[in-house]
């Protein structure tokens, strides 16, 4: 039984060494035979010319038992495609007598090859997006096998590090694309006027030190910042934060901001060497900063970062941030009437441990440099509120002055509350019920608290941030209960 049993091994352990190098030695299949794609079409979303896309791709399969040869892979319309290709890590044009395609493939039996592809479109004098397209040619045994690539271009107005020195007015007739950071400088103001859509790339933020102006008080549309990436479907069609930097309001300088919409920033905390706090807009001492009817969501770090700046906000929602929608820090001089704090966390930011708002006439950068600044500051008519027990936290030192004067809101607070705070008709830790904060609308329903126990403004009447008269009773937040 032992001697049976070793020869029925030795035989199985033969059988699978020949199986083995039969497979080993499979034949190319040399006629017929098909080949598949992955998708039936490469479409890529809008990409600004002169600018390159993310890669994206597709995969060839082998359908077939044995192996198979490409003999070329390529784009039809060669070195003039808009379209460059990859595949399996060859670079199109370097392992064929033709441009823009690779030779001799080998796939082995029900195995893929990976075809990565980018796009740079050529700009024209088009002002409004532009189709493309091309085809992707894989041929084995003398057959052409395709699928469509297609994509839009957008041209642009780009800003290549510019330093405007004189008064400049952006136009309207194309968006612009802020490829590394634009300086306004002392004595320039630039004004970017309503339906403007400005682009910012990953490392680009705007720097100020002369004036800046975005929109104006009509209800015309609004200014939209926003990172270059038109290609969503990299980011499966969702805001991610941190795809740009943001503004930044030097010492000095002003700034006026008007039905302005600021997304997905607040990246890069390096400038040339100097660390520079992660906010969508920073406004520094001695700056000054109005806004009315404005968002700020979708900041990889602050919302504002306020340091001992000059900032009066009204009818405006800041959302969506990696650390305080709003800090104040080292005092300042600083209005907010009837805006809207919110921080619930989101696909991309969790919302675990900061507080949404905070204000503190100190700035500590370590244990040993400590800046001291007085406060003074009016919160009127707005909602502070997110998902952890206190979303606002203040604190003082007795070695600068502080007042803070807490106006007809609805906070979510803890039961420490400092003397320098001085509350009135303030509502605590009840619920606004927004219609849908969790997917960003901060409307107010029937049943909110926020409802009507708003008062007249400091700043006067005016709209909401939808545009609404407010007009009659005032409600608490940045929209008129409709």
């Amino acid at each position: 039984m032992r001697l049976r049993g070793y020869y029925v091994t030795i035989v199985a352990i033969a059988l699978l060494c020949f199986a083995g190098s039969c497979r080993k030695n499979q034949q190319v299949l040399k006629s017929g035979g098909i080949l598949e794609f992955s998708d039936d079409t490469l479409s890529f979303d809008t990409v600004f010319t002169s600018l390159g896309s993310y890669t994206s791709g597709v995969l060839i399969y082998n359908p077939q038992s044995d192996p198979v040869i490409i003999s070329s892979v390529r784009m039809e319309k060669g070195a003039g495609s808009y379209f460059k290709i990859n595949v399996d890590g060859v670079p199109g044009g370097s392992a064929a007598t033709f441009t823009n395609g690779v030779a001799n493939i080998k796939i082995a039996p029900h195995d893929s090859v990976y075809v990565f592809a980018t796009v740079t479109v050529d700009p024209n004098d088009s002002t409004t997006p532009f189709f493309i397209s091309d085809r992707l040619i894989a041929t084995m045994n003398g057959k052409d096998f395709s699928i469509p690539f297609t994509a839009y271009g957008q041209n642009a107005h780009y800003i290549v590090g510019d330093s405007l020195t004189v008064n400049t007015t952006w136009k309207t007739d194309l968006p612009y694309v802020v490829i590394r950071s634009c300086i306004v400088g002392p004595g320039a103001v630039l004004r970017i006027p309503p339906k403007s859509r400005v682009y910012m790339h990953q490392t680009a933020r705007i720097i100020v030190y002369g004036g800046l102006v975005t929109g104006d008080a009509t209800d015309a549309d609004s200014v939209v910042f926003q990172g270059d990436r038109l290609d969503r479907d990299y980011f499966g069609y969702r805001g991610y934060p941190g795809e740009w930097c943001g503004l930044w309001f030097i010492p000095g300088s002003v700034g006026v901001m008007n039905k302005t919409i600021l997304k997905n920033c607040g990246g890069n905390s390096l400038y040339h060497g100097y660390f520079v706090q992660p906010a969508a807009i920073r406004v520094d001492t001695a700056a000054s900063l109005y806004m009315d009817r404005c968002v700020v969501k979708n900041s990889i770090g602050f919302g504002i970062f306020d340091w001992a700046g000059h900032v009066v906000a009204s009818n405006s929602l800041f959302h969506s941030t990696g650390a305080q929608a709003l800090a104040i820090v080292q005092g300042g001089r600083d209005t907010f009437v009837n805006c809207t704090f919110a921080n619930y966390g989101n696909h991309a930011l969790s919302h675990i441990s900061e507080p949404t708002v905070a204000i503190l006439n100190y700035f500590r950068i370590s244990q040993t440099q400590i800046y001291f600044g007085d406060l003074t500051a009016l919160m009127q008519n707005c909602v502070v509120y997110g998902s952890l027990d206190s979303e606002i936290i203040c604190d003082s030192s007795v070695k600068a002055a502080a007042s803070l004067t807490v106006d007809n809101c609805l906070l979510r607070m803890g039961t420490v509350r400092e003397d320098f705070i001085h509350f009135s008709s303030t509502i605590f830790n009840k619920d606004p019920i927004f219609k849908d904060e969790h997917d960003g609308d901060f409307h107010i329903t029937d049943k909110s608290p926020a409802k009507g126990a708003g008062k007249v403004p400091v700043l006067g009447g005016g709209k909401d941030l939808d545009g609404n008269d407010w007009g009659g009773a005032y409600d608490i937040g940045c929209y008129k209960y409709k």
